[in-house]
């Protein structure tokens, strides 16, 4: 009787053990800053990230800059996806950041967008032509990278004085296309990933030879040093899957 018992005891402890390797271990969320311009690639990528690590990342969106400002004032990110390269490497030098961990995820494209199917040609000649709008959306230049592009390309293009009177600033790429979605502004510069299964409207792709490269950046701040949902979500954004989603929603990648 005792002997069973033994034996049992012995099948139980070996069955839990391998229960134990069957199981997914340490499966954890990670806390991840998004651009703003990147919220629905960051989305379908971290469904897909969820469905093949059994990790998950809690993601939040906004410029890049208001991003920054709550990683220097003590946010409890451990990922941050921005929208250009300065930011990160700012990270880097004051201490924020793991170094060695940035990368480039993704290059931006900027859009001239309207919902009125008639109103941006394929050459982007609107701009020449202020009479045929009243608001021009731009996201602001200082916090998002977006917003900086659109004022160099407007500057390239030698824009009539009135077009640059007729600018209205978006908090972030989200919010100018908002402003462009919802009619408050006729026009607007926003990502191309934001319009690019868009039918509807009209736009015009601006050239990239009007901008400087958006290079966008992600790092592994320093909050993230330990965690290795982060370290794994990383990893992720720099597989196959992750780059046809990124392909898929108008960005470059390296």
């Amino acid at each position: 009787m005792l002997s069973s018992f033994k034996n049992l005891l012995s099948v139980s402890a070996l069955t839990l053990s391998l229960v134990g390797l069957a199981a997914p271990s340490h499966a954890a969320d990670t806390k991840v800053a998004v651009a703003a311009n990147f919220t629905a690639a960051a989305k379908e990528i971290a469904t897909a990230f969820a469905a093949e690590t059994e990790h998950t990342a809690t993601l939040s969106f906004g410029s890049t800059g208001k991003l920054y400002t709550q990683i220097a004032n003590g946010a409890p990110f451990s990922v941050f996806l921005a929208a250009d390269q300065a930011r990160p490497i700012k990270a880097e030098k004051e201490g924020l950041a793991v170094p060695d961990s940035r990368f480039t995820y993704a290059q931006g494209k900027i859009v001239l967008y309207s919902t009125d199917p008639d109103l941006v040609d394929s050459e982007g000649a609107v701009l020449k032509s202020p009479d045929k709008f009243h608001k021009l959306a731009i996201a602001n230049p200082k916090t998002a990278p977006y917003g900086a592009a659109a004022m160099q390309a407007l500057d390239k293009l030698n824009v009539p004085s009135a077009v640059m009177d007729a600018l209205v600033r978006g908090d972030s790429i989200s919010q100018t296309h908002q402003f462009v979605a919802s009619g408050n502004a006729q026009l607007g510069f926003v990502a191309l990933s934001q319009v690019v299964n868009d039918k509807a409207g009209s736009q015009w792709i601006v050239p990239a030879d009007l901008y400087a490269p958006i290079k966008q950046d992600a790092v592994l701040l320093k909050t993230g040093a330990e965690d290795e949902a982060a370290k794994a979500f990383l990893a992720f954004l720099k597989g196959d899957t992750a780059k046809d989603i990124i392909l898929k929603f108008g960005y470059g990648v390296q």
